[in-house]
């Protein structure tokens, strides 16, 4: 069983504190950025960054849904860590100052994949749908912290 990595990246025309604090904002903000392929959007405990526990479904393909319930740390400054109890699922959110009033938003989601031919389509392919579905959301919250 091979770990599966997708890690995509934006630079984001504000600062790294605005769009940390966007970021880690599950009661306000990260529902109005996600895209169409999160449902069921629940904010269970906490709702600001440390301490939060979050549900979605993720579908990230036609057939495959993803039933989530994260877990939500911040390890140490501008980074985000959000650990599924459901699966192997870590998605790790690191902002970062990216020259004057920008940041650079880097998310990386890593899990074990599966084995045999099914993990090799998986480790092929899931790793580019996941990264266009990131890309999407990190495009929403640049039009959020950007007004």
């Amino acid at each position: 069983m091979a770990q599966v990595e997708a890690t995509t990246e934006r630079i984001i025309a504000a600062d790294a504190d605005t769009v940390f604090d966007a970021l880690a904002d599950y009661k306000d903000v990260r529902g109005k950025v996600l895209t169409g392929h999160f449902s069921e959007y629940e904010v269970r405990e906490g709702g600001d960054g440390e301490g939060t526990l979050v549900h979605w479904k993720l579908q990230a393909t036609s057939k495959r849904v993803r039933d989530c319930l994260l877990e939500v740390s911040e390890p140490t400054d501008g980074q985000l860590v959000e650990k599924d109890r459901n699966s192997s699922m870590v998605t790790t959110w690191t902002v970062t100052p990216a020259g004057e009033g920008r940041s650079k938003a880097v998310v990386v989601t890593v899990w074990d994949g599966a084995g045999g031919i099914g993990g090799f389509f998986e480790r092929t392919f899931a790793p580019k749908g996941l990264g266009r579905i990131y890309d999407e959301l990190l495009q929403n919250l640049a039009t959020e912290v950007e007004k």
